[in-house]
């Protein structure tokens, strides 16, 4: 064997034994951090907004109930919805906490913890209707309002086949038309839902009807927390503090200040 070829073996081996030795080899946190950074949006009530210049709402409380289990501090940043992503692989920040949807997309750039919440998708009708049943057959014949290009919409189509699905550029619209009796439901998720039916004149037309089946292969897996796919140790310590929270009620009451319903 020639000098050269030599060399190359032994620096090839010498890689081989030593982990993360390899080129784009990604080193593994193995210890959690005692100081990290949240990066929220503050343009998504009442998961994050801002009150009095300070970032507030449902995933700020959580976030410091998940720190405080952790036993570590943290600190809460603004940061673009378009710029959230690349700013935690650049380490402007350790976690993203911004209503951020888990999926297969998103996983090929960071992980993600399990999720805290998972938001029911929920039939609307009008005041007057006599709906009660909201399975395929129950709802068979009937016109069923979603926004266009939605997960509710590719749901509906496929599960509702007896229904005449009816596409609209947004939730509100097809509540509009609901009003208006030219549906006999809606779907969309129970948060939009109802924002409009208690905050819209229009709104007092109507009410939930019933939640739909929770169907993980068209509304995702939910909301978890965003972090870099080395910092392994720090996401086996959110998870551990979220599963805490879920079974000891903490969860509960911090979702009862935001929300009147289950999310998770």
């Amino acid at each position: 064997m020639t000098l050269p070829r030599l060399r190359a073996l032994v620096i090839f081996l010498a890689c081989v034994a030593l982990p993360g030795a390899m080129p784009n080899a990604e080193p593994r946190s193995q210890s959690v951090p005692q100081h990290i950074r949240i990066a929220s949006e503050g343009a998504r009530p009442p998961y994050n907004y801002i009150d009095n210049g300070e970032l507030a709402g449902f995933e700020i409380d959580l976030g410091r109930e998940l720190c405080a289990r952790i036993k570590i501090t943290c600190a809460f940043v603004a940061q673009d919805w378009d710029s959230m992503i690349p700013g935690l692989l650049d380490r402007q920040y350790d976690a993203i906490m911004a209503a951020m949807e888990i999926s297969d997309e998103r996983r090929e750039k960071i992980a993600f913890t399990k999720p805290y919440v998972r938001m029911p998708e929920s039939f609307v009708v009008n005041n007057k209707s006599a709906l009660h049943d909201i399975s395929p057959d129950g709802l068979a014949g009937k016109t069923i309002g979603v926004e266009n290009g939605s997960p509710e919409q590719a749901f509906a189509e496929d599960v509702y086949k007896k229904s005449e699905v009816k596409r609209y550029a947004s939730l509100e619209e097809a509540i509009l038309d609901l009003a208006e009796e030219r549906l006999d439901t809606a779907l969309g998720d129970k948060d939009a839902v109802l924002d409009f039916l208690k905050n819209r004149r229009e709104g007092k037309c109507c009410k939930l009807l019933a939640d739909a089946p929770r169907d993980p292969a068209y509304f995702g897996e939910g909301i978890g927390i965003g972090l870099r796919k080395e910092d392994v140790a720090l996401r086996a310590a959110f998870d551990k503090a979220i599963d805490e929270v879920m079974a000891d009620g903490t969860f509960a009451k911090i979702r009862a200040k935001y929300f009147d319903f289950a999310v998770n």
